[in-house]
Protein backbone atom coordinates (compact mmCIF):
# COMPACT_ATOMS: atom_id res chain seq x y z
CA UNK A 1 0.00 0.00 0.00
CA UNK A 2 1.66 3.27 -1.14
CA UNK A 3 -0.07 6.39 0.18
CA UNK A 4 0.23 8.93 -2.12
CA UNK A 5 1.15 11.62 0.26
CA UNK A 6 4.15 10.18 1.41
CA UNK A 7 5.48 10.98 -2.36
CA UNK A 8 5.39 14.50 -3.10
CA UNK A 9 1.86 14.29 -3.81
CA UNK A 10 -0.48 17.35 -2.84
CA UNK A 11 -4.26 16.85 -1.95
CA UNK A 12 -4.63 20.68 -1.78
CA UNK A 13 -6.79 21.04 -5.09
CA UNK A 14 -3.79 23.24 -6.45
CA UNK A 15 -0.63 21.79 -7.35
CA UNK A 16 -0.74 19.75 -9.99
CA UNK A 17 0.80 15.77 -9.76
CA UNK A 18 1.04 14.47 -12.84
CA UNK A 19 4.52 14.05 -12.81
CA UNK A 20 4.58 12.57 -9.20
CA UNK A 21 2.02 10.64 -9.68
CA UNK A 22 4.21 9.07 -12.59
CA UNK A 23 7.08 8.93 -10.82
CA UNK A 24 5.04 6.84 -7.90
CA UNK A 25 3.53 4.41 -10.61
CA UNK A 26 7.24 3.58 -11.68
CA UNK A 27 8.47 2.69 -8.46
CA UNK A 28 5.38 0.58 -7.70
CA UNK A 29 6.17 -1.13 -11.18
CA UNK A 30 9.62 -1.87 -10.28
CA UNK A 31 8.92 -3.08 -7.13
CA UNK A 32 6.17 -5.77 -8.76
CA UNK A 33 2.57 -3.77 -7.95
CA UNK A 34 0.62 -2.51 -5.63
CA UNK A 35 -1.85 -0.47 -4.21
CA UNK A 36 -1.78 3.69 -4.88
CA UNK A 37 -3.38 4.62 -2.02
CA UNK A 38 -5.40 8.49 -2.06
CA UNK A 39 -7.06 9.60 0.76
CA UNK A 40 -9.43 12.22 1.29
CA UNK A 41 -8.65 15.40 -0.24
CA UNK A 42 -8.68 17.24 -3.74
CA UNK A 43 -5.32 15.60 -6.61
CA UNK A 44 -4.97 17.45 -9.90
CA UNK A 45 -3.39 15.47 -12.39
CA UNK A 46 -3.40 14.96 -16.55
CA UNK A 47 -3.26 11.65 -17.79
CA UNK A 48 -2.05 8.51 -15.49
CA UNK A 49 -0.92 5.00 -17.11
CA UNK A 50 -1.39 2.47 -14.52
CA UNK A 51 0.99 -0.81 -14.68
CA UNK A 52 0.31 -4.73 -14.53
CA UNK A 53 -0.57 -5.73 -10.43
CA UNK A 54 -1.57 -2.13 -9.80
CA UNK A 55 -5.06 -0.66 -7.85
CA UNK A 56 -5.91 2.74 -7.74
CA UNK A 57 -7.33 3.14 -4.11
CA UNK A 58 -9.11 5.86 -3.92
CA UNK A 59 -11.01 6.39 -0.27
CA UNK A 60 -14.28 8.07 0.64
CA UNK A 61 -13.57 11.69 -0.06
CA UNK A 62 -10.51 11.16 -2.42
CA UNK A 63 -11.57 13.23 -5.57
CA UNK A 64 -9.04 13.21 -8.77
CA UNK A 65 -9.38 16.30 -10.85
CA UNK A 66 -8.50 16.26 -14.30
CA UNK A 67 -6.55 19.12 -15.09
CA UNK A 68 -7.09 21.62 -17.62
CA UNK A 69 -3.35 21.84 -19.01
CA UNK A 70 -4.21 20.47 -22.35
CA UNK A 71 -0.60 19.19 -22.15
CA UNK A 72 -1.20 16.82 -19.60
CA UNK A 73 -2.92 14.46 -22.25
CA UNK A 74 -0.38 13.40 -24.75
CA UNK A 75 -1.85 11.83 -28.02
CA UNK A 76 -1.53 8.16 -27.71
CA UNK A 77 1.67 6.43 -29.17
CA UNK A 78 0.09 4.34 -32.46
CA UNK A 79 2.70 1.78 -31.90
CA UNK A 80 1.10 0.89 -28.90
CA UNK A 81 -2.36 0.04 -30.66
CA UNK A 82 -1.37 0.13 -34.48
CA UNK A 83 -4.69 -0.38 -36.85
CA UNK A 84 -6.65 1.63 -34.30
CA UNK A 85 -9.04 3.87 -36.24
CA UNK A 86 -9.73 6.10 -32.78
CA UNK A 87 -6.84 7.64 -32.18
CA UNK A 88 -7.26 10.59 -29.47
CA UNK A 89 -5.66 11.68 -26.39
CA UNK A 90 -4.68 9.63 -23.02
CA UNK A 91 -7.61 9.58 -20.84
CA UNK A 92 -7.29 10.50 -17.40
CA UNK A 93 -6.71 6.98 -16.33
CA UNK A 94 -5.28 5.00 -18.88
CA UNK A 95 -3.29 1.73 -19.48
CA UNK A 96 -1.80 -0.63 -21.95
CA UNK A 97 -1.46 -4.77 -22.52
CA UNK A 98 -1.61 -4.65 -18.57
CA UNK A 99 -3.35 -7.21 -16.13
CA UNK A 100 -4.45 -7.31 -12.94
CA UNK A 101 -5.30 -3.58 -12.56
CA UNK A 102 -8.07 -1.65 -10.80
CA UNK A 103 -9.43 1.16 -10.07
CA UNK A 104 -11.46 1.16 -6.42
CA UNK A 105 -12.55 2.90 -3.41
CA UNK A 106 -15.93 5.18 -2.79
CA UNK A 107 -13.97 8.50 -3.85
CA UNK A 108 -14.91 10.64 -7.16
CA UNK A 109 -13.10 11.42 -10.23
CA UNK A 110 -14.42 14.44 -11.85
CA UNK A 111 -13.07 14.96 -15.42
CA UNK A 112 -14.07 18.75 -15.51
CA UNK A 113 -15.38 17.64 -19.13
CA UNK A 114 -16.46 21.54 -18.86
CA UNK A 115 -12.96 22.58 -19.97
CA UNK A 116 -12.98 20.43 -23.40
CA UNK A 117 -16.99 20.29 -24.66
CA UNK A 118 -16.84 24.15 -26.43
CA UNK A 119 -13.36 24.45 -27.36
CA UNK A 120 -10.92 23.38 -30.33
CA UNK A 121 -9.34 19.61 -31.08
CA UNK A 122 -5.80 21.38 -31.21
CA UNK A 123 -5.81 22.46 -34.18
CA UNK A 124 -6.04 18.86 -35.64
CA UNK A 125 -8.64 16.31 -37.60
CA UNK A 126 -8.08 14.37 -34.38
CA UNK A 127 -11.16 14.15 -31.23
CA UNK A 128 -8.56 16.42 -28.84
CA UNK A 129 -10.93 15.00 -25.50
CA UNK A 130 -9.77 12.13 -23.19
CA UNK A 131 -11.92 9.33 -22.04
CA UNK A 132 -12.02 9.51 -18.48
CA UNK A 133 -10.88 5.87 -18.21
CA UNK A 134 -9.49 3.68 -21.08
CA UNK A 135 -7.54 0.50 -21.26
CA UNK A 136 -5.91 -1.27 -24.33
CA UNK A 137 -5.56 -5.01 -24.78
CA UNK A 138 -5.96 -5.18 -20.97
CA UNK A 139 -6.61 -8.01 -18.89
CA UNK A 140 -8.34 -8.99 -15.65
CA UNK A 141 -9.77 -5.20 -15.42
CA UNK A 142 -11.91 -4.13 -11.86
CA UNK A 143 -14.03 -1.01 -11.47
CA UNK A 144 -15.64 -0.82 -8.24
CA UNK A 145 -17.48 1.62 -5.92
CA UNK A 146 -16.43 5.27 -7.55
CA UNK A 147 -17.86 7.93 -8.69
CA UNK A 148 -17.36 9.23 -12.08
CA UNK A 149 -18.73 13.03 -13.09
CA UNK A 150 -18.49 15.68 -15.91
CA UNK A 151 -16.64 13.33 -18.38
CA UNK A 152 -14.66 15.43 -21.32
CA UNK A 153 -16.25 12.32 -23.65
CA UNK A 154 -17.31 8.61 -23.03
CA UNK A 155 -16.58 7.83 -19.73
CA UNK A 156 -15.27 4.29 -19.43
CA UNK A 157 -13.54 2.84 -22.60
CA UNK A 158 -12.09 -0.96 -22.26
CA UNK A 159 -11.01 -2.12 -25.86
CA UNK A 160 -10.19 -5.00 -26.86
CA UNK A 161 -9.57 -6.49 -23.43
CA UNK A 162 -10.40 -9.27 -21.50
CA UNK A 163 -12.23 -9.92 -18.22
CA UNK A 164 -13.57 -6.94 -17.13
CA UNK A 165 -15.74 -6.30 -13.90
CA UNK A 166 -17.46 -2.80 -13.05
CA UNK A 167 -19.76 -2.94 -10.38
CA UNK A 168 -21.65 -0.43 -7.87
CA UNK A 169 -20.44 2.77 -9.79
CA UNK A 170 -21.72 6.15 -10.10
CA UNK A 171 -21.46 7.96 -12.97
CA UNK A 172 -23.30 11.56 -13.95
CA UNK A 173 -22.51 13.92 -17.02
CA UNK A 174 -24.94 16.53 -17.72
CA UNK A 175 -27.87 15.70 -19.94
CA UNK A 176 -26.85 17.73 -22.85
CA UNK A 177 -22.39 17.27 -22.44
CA UNK A 178 -21.49 16.03 -25.93
CA UNK A 179 -20.47 12.36 -26.59
CA UNK A 180 -20.46 11.25 -22.93
CA UNK A 181 -21.00 8.19 -22.58
CA UNK A 182 -21.41 6.06 -20.01
CA UNK A 183 -19.65 2.50 -20.20
CA UNK A 184 -18.54 1.37 -23.90
CA UNK A 185 -16.41 -1.52 -23.89
CA UNK A 186 -15.10 -2.59 -27.44
CA UNK A 187 -14.11 -5.54 -29.31
CA UNK A 188 -13.81 -6.84 -25.27
CA UNK A 189 -14.77 -10.48 -24.19
CA UNK A 190 -16.27 -11.70 -20.64
CA UNK A 191 -17.65 -7.89 -19.65
CA UNK A 192 -19.60 -7.46 -16.00
CA UNK A 193 -21.51 -4.75 -15.46
CA UNK A 194 -23.64 -4.58 -12.67
CA UNK A 195 -25.52 -2.07 -9.57
CA UNK A 196 -24.05 0.37 -11.44
CA UNK A 197 -27.04 4.49 -12.22
CA UNK A 198 -25.56 6.02 -15.03
CA UNK A 199 -26.91 9.30 -15.57
CA UNK A 200 -25.10 10.77 -19.12
CA UNK A 201 -25.46 12.69 -22.16
CA UNK A 202 -25.07 9.91 -24.78
CA UNK A 203 -25.65 6.35 -24.88
CA UNK A 204 -25.59 5.01 -21.43
CA UNK A 205 -24.29 1.83 -22.35
CA UNK A 206 -22.94 0.91 -25.68
CA UNK A 207 -21.02 -2.66 -26.93
CA UNK A 208 -18.92 -1.75 -29.86
CA UNK A 209 -16.31 -3.39 -32.14
CA UNK A 210 -15.10 -0.85 -34.30
CA UNK A 211 -15.41 0.50 -38.08
CA UNK A 212 -14.57 -1.47 -41.69
CA UNK A 213 -11.43 0.69 -41.10
CA UNK A 214 -9.61 -0.38 -37.77
CA UNK A 215 -7.37 -3.80 -38.03
CA UNK A 216 -7.22 -3.19 -34.27
CA UNK A 217 -10.73 -4.41 -33.23
CA UNK A 218 -12.68 -5.37 -36.17
CA UNK A 219 -11.70 -9.20 -36.30
CA UNK A 220 -11.79 -9.09 -32.57
CA UNK A 221 -16.03 -9.58 -31.65
CA UNK A 222 -17.82 -7.93 -28.74
CA UNK A 223 -18.93 -11.61 -26.71
CA UNK A 224 -20.26 -12.29 -23.19
CA UNK A 225 -21.78 -9.41 -21.50
CA UNK A 226 -23.64 -9.31 -18.82
CA UNK A 227 -25.37 -5.98 -17.65
CA UNK A 228 -27.96 -6.10 -14.71
CA UNK A 229 -29.38 -4.52 -11.78
CA UNK A 230 -28.49 -0.48 -13.32
CA UNK A 231 -30.35 1.97 -13.37
CA UNK A 232 -30.33 4.87 -16.56
CA UNK A 233 -31.24 8.15 -16.49
CA UNK A 234 -31.00 10.51 -19.59
CA UNK A 235 -28.87 10.03 -22.65
CA UNK A 236 -29.57 8.74 -26.18
CA UNK A 237 -30.19 5.12 -25.25
CA UNK A 238 -30.34 2.65 -22.32
CA UNK A 239 -28.22 -0.29 -23.79
CA UNK A 240 -27.29 0.12 -27.43
CA UNK A 241 -25.15 -2.25 -29.86
CA UNK A 242 -23.36 -0.12 -32.27
CA UNK A 243 -22.51 1.61 -34.40
CA UNK A 244 -19.54 0.26 -35.36
CA UNK A 245 -19.89 -3.24 -34.76
CA UNK A 246 -17.72 -4.94 -37.86
CA UNK A 247 -16.32 -7.14 -35.56
CA UNK A 248 -19.92 -8.34 -34.36
CA UNK A 249 -21.36 -8.29 -31.10
CA UNK A 250 -22.67 -11.82 -29.66
CA UNK A 251 -23.91 -13.88 -26.39
CA UNK A 252 -24.99 -10.57 -24.71
CA UNK A 253 -28.21 -11.03 -21.54
CA UNK A 254 -29.15 -6.98 -19.95
CA UNK A 255 -31.20 -7.76 -17.31
CA UNK A 256 -33.42 -6.52 -14.37
CA UNK A 257 -32.15 -2.70 -15.41
CA UNK A 258 -34.43 0.58 -15.12
CA UNK A 259 -34.23 3.02 -18.18
CA UNK A 260 -35.33 6.68 -17.50
CA UNK A 261 -35.66 9.44 -20.47
CA UNK A 262 -33.18 7.58 -22.46
CA UNK A 263 -34.69 8.57 -25.83
CA UNK A 264 -34.21 4.75 -26.82
CA UNK A 265 -34.17 1.47 -24.88
CA UNK A 266 -32.48 -1.62 -26.04
CA UNK A 267 -31.17 0.12 -29.52
CA UNK A 268 -29.11 -1.80 -31.97
CA UNK A 269 -27.92 0.25 -34.62
CA UNK A 270 -25.43 -0.39 -38.02
CA UNK A 271 -25.38 0.51 -41.77
CA UNK A 272 -24.16 -0.96 -44.49
CA UNK A 273 -20.14 -1.56 -45.12
CA UNK A 274 -20.29 -1.60 -41.04
CA UNK A 275 -20.14 -5.59 -41.38
CA UNK A 276 -20.37 -7.89 -38.27
CA UNK A 277 -23.21 -9.67 -37.05
CA UNK A 278 -24.75 -8.70 -33.24
CA UNK A 279 -26.66 -12.23 -32.20
CA UNK A 280 -27.83 -14.02 -29.46
CA UNK A 281 -28.89 -10.86 -27.17
CA UNK A 282 -31.59 -11.80 -24.06
CA UNK A 283 -33.03 -9.03 -22.66
CA UNK A 284 -35.15 -9.72 -20.00
CA UNK A 285 -37.25 -7.85 -16.68
CA UNK A 286 -36.56 -4.02 -17.85
CA UNK A 287 -38.80 -1.57 -16.79
CA UNK A 288 -38.47 2.15 -19.43
CA UNK A 289 -40.41 5.79 -18.76
CA UNK A 290 -40.58 8.91 -20.95
CA UNK A 291 -38.57 7.32 -23.67
CA UNK A 292 -39.28 7.65 -27.60
CA UNK A 293 -38.57 4.25 -28.56
CA UNK A 294 -38.51 1.28 -26.58
CA UNK A 295 -37.00 -1.02 -28.44
CA UNK A 296 -35.15 -0.10 -31.83
CA UNK A 297 -32.70 -1.91 -34.55
CA UNK A 298 -31.95 0.37 -37.12
CA UNK A 299 -29.85 -0.67 -39.99
CA UNK A 300 -29.90 2.15 -42.12
CA UNK A 301 -28.27 4.78 -38.77
CA UNK A 302 -27.32 7.79 -40.36
CA UNK A 303 -25.08 9.13 -38.45
CA UNK A 304 -20.95 9.88 -39.50
CA UNK A 305 -21.42 8.83 -43.24
CA UNK A 306 -19.65 10.82 -45.87
CA UNK A 307 -21.53 12.62 -48.82
CA UNK A 308 -20.89 10.67 -51.72
CA UNK A 309 -21.53 7.28 -49.50
CA UNK A 310 -25.38 8.05 -49.06
CA UNK A 311 -27.19 6.38 -51.83
CA UNK A 312 -24.98 3.18 -51.80
CA UNK A 313 -25.38 2.79 -48.05
CA UNK A 314 -29.25 4.41 -47.17
CA UNK A 315 -30.96 2.73 -50.55
CA UNK A 316 -34.03 0.97 -49.76
CA UNK A 317 -33.71 -1.25 -52.82
CA UNK A 318 -32.02 -4.42 -52.25
CA UNK A 319 -28.08 -4.31 -52.71
CA UNK A 320 -25.63 -8.02 -53.45
CA UNK A 321 -24.77 -9.25 -50.32
CA UNK A 322 -20.87 -8.39 -49.55
CA UNK A 323 -18.39 -8.99 -46.64
CA UNK A 324 -19.43 -6.29 -44.75
CA UNK A 325 -23.12 -6.24 -44.79
CA UNK A 326 -24.31 -6.41 -41.27
CA UNK A 327 -26.33 -8.98 -39.87
CA UNK A 328 -28.54 -9.45 -36.98
CA UNK A 329 -30.06 -12.60 -35.73
CA UNK A 330 -31.64 -14.59 -32.72
CA UNK A 331 -32.82 -11.50 -30.07
CA UNK A 332 -35.01 -12.15 -27.33
CA UNK A 333 -36.87 -9.71 -25.53
CA UNK A 334 -39.25 -10.57 -22.74
CA UNK A 335 -41.01 -8.93 -19.82
CA UNK A 336 -40.16 -5.42 -20.86
CA UNK A 337 -42.86 -2.77 -19.48
CA UNK A 338 -42.54 0.39 -21.08
CA UNK A 339 -44.32 3.61 -20.06
CA UNK A 340 -44.94 6.96 -21.48
CA UNK A 341 -43.63 6.47 -24.74
CA UNK A 342 -43.50 9.29 -27.51
CA UNK A 343 -42.47 7.90 -31.06
CA UNK A 344 -43.16 4.16 -31.66
CA UNK A 345 -43.80 1.74 -29.13
CA UNK A 346 -41.06 -0.29 -31.25
CA UNK A 347 -39.30 -0.29 -34.64
CA UNK A 348 -37.14 -2.52 -36.87
CA UNK A 349 -35.92 -1.83 -40.27
CA UNK A 350 -33.67 -4.43 -41.59
CA UNK A 351 -31.95 -4.00 -44.61
CA UNK A 352 -33.16 -5.55 -47.66
CA UNK A 353 -30.47 -8.27 -48.70
CA UNK A 354 -29.92 -8.94 -44.31
CA UNK A 355 -33.32 -8.67 -42.56
CA UNK A 356 -33.56 -8.84 -39.13
CA UNK A 357 -33.54 -12.36 -38.19
CA UNK A 358 -35.12 -14.65 -35.49
CA UNK A 359 -36.41 -11.84 -33.32
CA UNK A 360 -39.13 -12.78 -30.32
CA UNK A 361 -40.46 -10.17 -28.09
CA UNK A 362 -43.16 -11.32 -25.18
CA UNK A 363 -44.64 -10.29 -22.27
CA UNK A 364 -44.26 -6.57 -23.87
CA UNK A 365 -46.57 -4.00 -22.46
CA UNK A 366 -46.15 -0.74 -23.72
CA UNK A 367 -48.11 2.60 -23.19
CA UNK A 368 -47.69 5.29 -25.94
CA UNK A 369 -48.20 8.93 -24.20
CA UNK A 370 -51.71 10.29 -23.82
CA UNK A 371 -52.16 13.97 -24.51
CA UNK A 372 -50.03 16.22 -27.17
CA UNK A 373 -46.16 14.99 -27.82
CA UNK A 374 -43.81 16.36 -30.36
CA UNK A 375 -43.40 13.78 -33.40
CA UNK A 376 -39.85 12.77 -33.62
CA UNK A 377 -37.85 9.85 -35.60
CA UNK A 378 -37.84 6.82 -33.64
CA UNK A 379 -34.84 5.74 -35.00
CA UNK A 380 -32.16 8.01 -36.33
CA UNK A 381 -32.27 7.03 -40.50
CA UNK A 382 -32.48 8.86 -43.37
CA UNK A 383 -35.63 9.35 -45.21
CA UNK A 384 -37.33 8.18 -42.10
CA UNK A 385 -40.68 10.25 -41.44
CA UNK A 386 -40.71 12.01 -37.13
CA UNK A 387 -43.50 9.90 -35.44
CA UNK A 388 -45.98 10.75 -32.47
CA UNK A 389 -47.89 7.47 -30.56
CA UNK A 390 -47.22 5.33 -33.37
CA UNK A 391 -47.39 1.31 -32.63
CA UNK A 392 -44.74 -1.82 -32.97
CA UNK A 393 -43.15 -0.94 -36.66
CA UNK A 394 -41.61 -3.84 -38.34
CA UNK A 395 -39.42 -3.70 -41.77
CA UNK A 396 -37.82 -6.23 -43.56
CA UNK A 397 -37.94 -8.51 -40.78
CA UNK A 398 -38.28 -12.41 -40.95
CA UNK A 399 -38.90 -15.60 -38.31
CA UNK A 400 -40.50 -13.08 -36.05
CA UNK A 401 -42.87 -13.64 -33.25
CA UNK A 402 -44.53 -11.23 -31.23
CA UNK A 403 -46.51 -12.89 -28.06
CA UNK A 404 -48.18 -11.54 -25.38
CA UNK A 405 -48.50 -7.96 -26.03
CA UNK A 406 -50.65 -5.32 -24.27
CA UNK A 407 -50.49 -2.19 -26.14
CA UNK A 408 -52.15 1.59 -25.89
CA UNK A 409 -51.34 3.54 -29.03
CA UNK A 410 -53.83 5.92 -30.39
CA UNK A 411 -54.31 7.04 -33.77
CA UNK A 412 -52.00 4.33 -35.32
CA UNK A 413 -52.08 0.24 -36.12
CA UNK A 414 -51.00 -1.51 -32.98
CA UNK A 415 -48.60 -3.37 -35.04
CA UNK A 416 -47.52 -2.44 -38.91
CA UNK A 417 -45.42 -5.38 -40.57
CA UNK A 418 -43.60 -4.61 -44.04
CA UNK A 419 -41.76 -6.26 -46.53
CA UNK A 420 -41.38 -9.50 -44.31
CA UNK A 421 -41.86 -13.35 -43.70
CA UNK A 422 -42.27 -16.00 -41.43
CA UNK A 423 -43.97 -14.20 -38.86
CA UNK A 424 -46.11 -15.13 -35.78
CA UNK A 425 -48.06 -13.10 -33.00
CA UNK A 426 -50.02 -14.77 -30.40
CA UNK A 427 -52.27 -12.65 -28.07
CA UNK A 428 -52.38 -9.08 -28.67
CA UNK A 429 -54.08 -6.95 -26.70
CA UNK A 430 -54.82 -3.12 -27.89
CA UNK A 431 -56.21 0.12 -26.75
CA UNK A 432 -57.05 2.04 -29.01
CA UNK A 433 -58.58 5.19 -29.92
CA UNK A 434 -58.57 4.82 -33.95
CA UNK A 435 -61.78 3.25 -35.47
CA UNK A 436 -59.94 3.87 -38.79
CA UNK A 437 -56.39 1.76 -38.06
CA UNK A 438 -55.74 -1.78 -37.75
CA UNK A 439 -54.78 -4.08 -34.33
CA UNK A 440 -52.45 -5.96 -37.28
CA UNK A 441 -51.41 -4.12 -40.69
CA UNK A 442 -49.94 -6.55 -43.04
CA UNK A 443 -48.13 -5.19 -46.42
CA UNK A 444 -46.17 -7.86 -48.83
CA UNK A 445 -45.83 -10.04 -45.90
CA UNK A 446 -45.85 -14.05 -46.65
CA UNK A 447 -46.23 -16.56 -44.34
CA UNK A 448 -47.90 -15.41 -40.96
CA UNK A 449 -49.87 -16.64 -38.02
CA UNK A 450 -51.73 -14.42 -35.85
CA UNK A 451 -54.00 -14.87 -32.56
CA UNK A 452 -56.62 -12.71 -32.32
CA UNK A 453 -56.13 -12.13 -28.78
CA UNK A 454 -59.06 -9.22 -26.79
CA UNK A 455 -59.00 -6.12 -25.96
CA UNK A 456 -61.11 -2.52 -26.60
CA UNK A 457 -59.11 -2.45 -29.66
CA UNK A 458 -62.35 0.14 -31.70
CA UNK A 459 -60.51 -0.71 -35.29
CA UNK A 460 -63.75 -1.80 -37.59
CA UNK A 461 -60.95 -4.91 -39.07
CA UNK A 462 -58.53 -6.27 -36.37
CA UNK A 463 -56.15 -7.43 -39.36
CA UNK A 464 -55.26 -5.21 -42.30
CA UNK A 465 -53.22 -6.86 -45.42
CA UNK A 466 -51.91 -5.74 -48.63
CA UNK A 467 -50.10 -8.08 -51.33
CA UNK A 468 -49.87 -10.59 -48.73
CA UNK A 469 -49.49 -14.78 -48.80
CA UNK A 470 -49.97 -17.70 -46.88
CA UNK A 471 -51.73 -15.53 -43.73
CA UNK A 472 -53.63 -17.34 -40.97
CA UNK A 473 -55.98 -15.66 -38.21
CA UNK A 474 -57.51 -17.08 -35.98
Amino acid sequence: MYNVLDYKIQKDGIADNTQAIADLIAKIEQEGGGTLYFPAGQYITGSIELKSNMTLYLDAGAEILASDDRAKYPFIDEKKIPGWDGVTKGAIITAFHAKNIAVIGRGKIDGRGYNWWHKSTDGTTRDGRPRTLQFFSCDNIRIDGITIVNSPMWTIHPVCSNNITIHGITIQNPWDSPNTDGINPESCSNVHISNCHIDVGDDCVTLKSGTQNDSYQRLKPCENITITNCTMVNGHGGVVIGSEMSGGVKNVTISNCVFYGTDRGIRIKTRRKRGGTVEDIRVNNIIMNDVFCPIVINGFYRCGAKPYELEELFTREKRPLAENTPTFQNIYISNVTARNCTSAACFMMGIPESPITGVSIENFVVDMKQGEVKPVQPAMAYGLPEMAKNGIKLYNVQDVMLKDIRIAVYDDNAVTIEDSQNVTIEFIMVRSTAKDKSAVSLKNVENAYISKGIGSCLAEDFAHMENCRQITIK
